[in-house]
């Protein structure tokens, strides 16, 4: 049997059922353990320890990261497909690295009619 998500060769005694779908252990805990971006508890605590560790801008990211953010500063506005296609990425790692630079007051989305955009908080 192969995992719905990453195609890898599972067991059937390691299988893990998740919104349908058959799972390895690593892709459903992957799964659980999604970053939101509207996470107020989270964006406290990025702010706190990047305070605390004396980072400020895009310290602490990964180079992924910072090149998405500047990226997003580039262009002023994005879309999420703008992104992806840009930086070979799926949709669920779009929302993941955009959960991280939320978190950490980098980047933020907001809606023109039925659009989503990701834009800097500068």
């Amino acid at each position: 049997m192969k995992c719905d998500k990453c195609l890898q060769e599972i067991q059937n005694n390691d299988v893990h059922k998740y919104q349908g779908k058959d799972l390895c252990e690593d892709c459903y805990i992957a799964s659980l353990h999604q970053p939101k971006p509207c996470d107020p508890l989270a964006v406290y605590g990025a702010r706190k320890t990047r305070e605390m560790m004396g980072q400020e801008g895009t310290e602490g990211l990964t180079e992924r990261q910072k090149n998405i953010y500047e990226y997003i500063k580039e262009k002023k506005k994005v879309t999420g497909p703008e992104i992806a296609e840009k930086f070979e990425l799926p949709p669920e790692e779009i929302e993941k690295e955009f959960a991280i630079l939320r978190h950490c007051e980098l980047v933020r989305g907001f809606k023109e009619g039925n659009t989503k955009y990701l834009t800097t908080m500068d």
